[in-house]
């Protein structure tokens, strides 16, 4: 386990919140742990490589409603429940909602173990493509109005005789703005243009 995964707990039992504590601090995890959803929502770090652990029943807000609090904020963090028997309707909806994993009371330690690695390997995936999104991000900033109508175009599959009848310009200004925008995004062909678009958010 690296050192600098962050375990999130939130629930209102301080005795069960103790015993994770313990038992996931034991095993050198960074553990910070929370009684109210509204403490943790205002000192948790989104951008650290880490999981929660959510209580599914808490008074005021509960964990699916923090589940939701933290999909509003494109939180990369997976999110793992510890429900009891009767919660599965709650369950479902949070399946629904995103929720990467639950863990039934009373918790198994090498369990949990389990799932908070499996989620790790999640997050660190989550964060490689919101690494990669933000880098061909930037790169598209860089693309000239014309550049990005041509790469438009060429991702909603329409040939340059097309773009260039559209546009009012010559077939080959459109391949010299092609050209340039393949050559500003590092793409090799124009199926991995589309590719690179689509990694920063284009549709």
């Amino acid at each position: 386990m690296a050192a600098s995964a962050h375990i999130y707990i939130v629930d209102d039992d301080q005795a069960a919140r103790d015993g994770l504590v313990f038992m996931l601090g034991a095993l050198g995890l960074e553990i910070r742990s929370f009684a109210v959803p509204d403490i943790f929502l205002a000192e948790f770090d989104p951008d650290v490589r880490g999981v929660c652990l959510f209580d599914m029943r808490m008074p005021g807000m509960t964990g699916l409603e923090l589940l939701e609090e933290l999909n509003r904020r494109n939180c990369l963090l997976p999110v793992i429940f510890i429900t009891g028997h009767g919660d599965v309707p709650l369950t479902v909806r949070a399946m629904r909602a995103g929720a990467y994993d639950f863990v039934e009371k009373p918790v198994n330690g090498m369990e949990l173990l389990e799932r908070i690695n499996e989620a790790l390997r999640l997050c660190d995936k989550r964060r490689a493509e919101q690494q990669v999104k933000s880098d061909v991000g930037s790169l598209v900033e860089s693309l000239t109005p014309r550049e990005r109508q041509v790469a438009q175009a060429v991702m909603a599959g329409k040939q340059n005789k097309m773009i260039a009848h559209e546009l009012g310009i010559s077939m080959k200004t459109v391949e010299i703005h092609r050209h340039n925008a393949m050559e500003k995004l590092g793409a090799t062909s124009a199926a991995d243009l589309v590719r690179k678009l689509m990694a920063a958010g284009w549709q």
